[in-house]
């Protein structure tokens, strides 16, 4: 797996990655506040064709806009991230499109669960983006086009906005063709 703005501590182990979000960082493209960020942190491997990504994270989310999750990236200008942002104290399933410009979705999650499943899959023009509390039970998030392009970068993403940084331990990620 490759890496895109490396983080100052990370670890691999096994079939889990823990990551420590450096301050500042983010993935944003221009709505809102006609910012470019594209410093978070993604790590990732290259895809081609249709394929569902799945992984299981956890994160010490404590300050507002702390993300992490799986990451679709084309180029710096068509991505797409989903899985936790933290917002109003509480974690949100999160999904940003980015297709010149960035939009958002989120659904608060009652109770700031330990760990969310996720599962981002690609058909076509199409991405699905899935997620669990219980790693069980799935329930769509989001479903929209994404550009025609070949191959994309897949992996996992994480980013501390506004906040000093936090650690998110991803587990079990896998990639497959479909």
């Amino acid at each position: 797996m490759q890496r895109n703005n490396e983080p100052k501590k990370w670890s691999r182990h096994d079939d889990s990655v823990v990551l420590q979000a450096n301050p500042k960082t983010d993935f944003w493209r221009l709505t809102h506040d006609g910012m470019v960020r594209d410093s978070g942190h993604f790590y990732y491997q290259r895809q081609s064709g249709n394929f569902l990504a799945q992984v299981k994270i956890s994160g010490n989310y404590a300050t507002l806009y702390d993300q992490a999750g799986l990451m679709l990236r084309s180029d710096e200008a068509h991505w797409t991230k989903c899985g936790i942002e933290y917002v109003d104290g509480l974690q949100q399933a999160s999904a940003v499109v980015t297709r010149e410009y960035s939009d958002w979705s989120v659904v608060p999650l009652v109770d700031n669960p330990a760990a969310l499943w996720l599962r981002l899959q690609r058909r076509d023009v199409t991405i699905e983006v899935h997620y669990a509390l219980d790693g069980t039970h799935y329930n769509l998030l989001r479903q929209a086009y994404f550009p025609p392009v070949e191959t994309v970068d897949v992996g996992l993403m994480c980013a501390a906005p506004i906040g000093e940084g936090f650690s998110v331990t991803f587990e079990g990620f896998t990639l497959q063709s479909l």
